[in-house]
């Protein structure tokens, strides 16, 4: 490292009379105004300043394989959200179509206390014998809410007759397809979802003597429209 040192011959520099040790420091002149104070950058400038680097971060983080903040979208809120964009997508494309090809095994119990059956001939009834064969329920979910129900003896689906007749149909068919819902009780209410009256749903029903009802007879709130999906035993 080099250093410079003044040639011997000349003539040292005059000392500054505010540098020396004890010396008055010379006062301002009268009316001579004072220099200005250094200014520093206000807090909304900063603000301002953090807000565009986080614009630019999320604009870079798009154009770099990153999650695009979609139209109408705050890129704030994408950034809140870390790079972990996977979740995002996916919430977005989750489908609940999954239900669809569902099978249970149930015996559908009516709250008049019948389990609902078919019997080989296509007749539906309601009997009290708890592990009869005819009522062993398969319950195959069609679509989302839609169910299809087949006795596993039988082979025979539940169906609805425009009339709101049910029967057992050896063929699946869209008079096979029901509404599947469950009620403020806890009991599922099944509805065709081909047929109507009137405007109205036509509910699966067993009266009080097990016999099956006229759908268009069948209320939703009516107890012989509700029955309690149980597992075999």
């Amino acid at each position: 490292m080099c250093t410079w040192m003044p040639p011997s011959s000349a003539a040292p520099l005059p000392a500054r009379p505010d540098l020396v040790a004890g010396a008055a420091r010379p006062r301002r002149p009268p009316g001579l105004p004072l220099p200005p104070a250094p200014t520093l950058p206000s807090a909304a400038s900063l603000c301002l300043a953090c807000l565009t680097l986080l614009l630019a971060a999320g604009s870079a983080a798009a154009a770099g394989g990153g999650c695009p903040t979609g139209a109408g979208q705050n890129p704030l809120q994408v950034l809140a959200k870390g790079n972990n964009c996977s979740w995002t997508l996916e919430r977005h494309t989750r489908s609940y179509n999954h239900l669809e090809g569902d099978v249970r095994l149930r015996r559908l119990y009516s709250a008049n206390k019948f389990f609902l059956c078919i019997d080989k001939s296509g007749k539906v009834d309601g009997t009290r014998r708890k592990n009869y064969a005819d009522s062993l329920m398969e319950i195959r979910s069609v679509s989302v809410g839609v169910v299809a129900i087949k006795s596993v003896s039988t082979g025979l689906y539940l169906a609805m007759t425009k009339k709101g007749s049910l029967f057992g149909s050896p063929r699946y068919n869209p008079s096979c397809k029901f509404k599947e819902r469950i009620e403020e009780n806890g009991y599922n209410t099944y509805a065709s979802l081909r047929w109507r009256h009137g405007g109205r749903q036509m509910f699966v029903s067993l009266n009080g003597r097990g016999k099956p009802r006229r759908g268009h007879r069948a209320r939703r709130r009516h107890p012989s429209t509700h029955f309690l999906p149980m597992m075999p035993t």
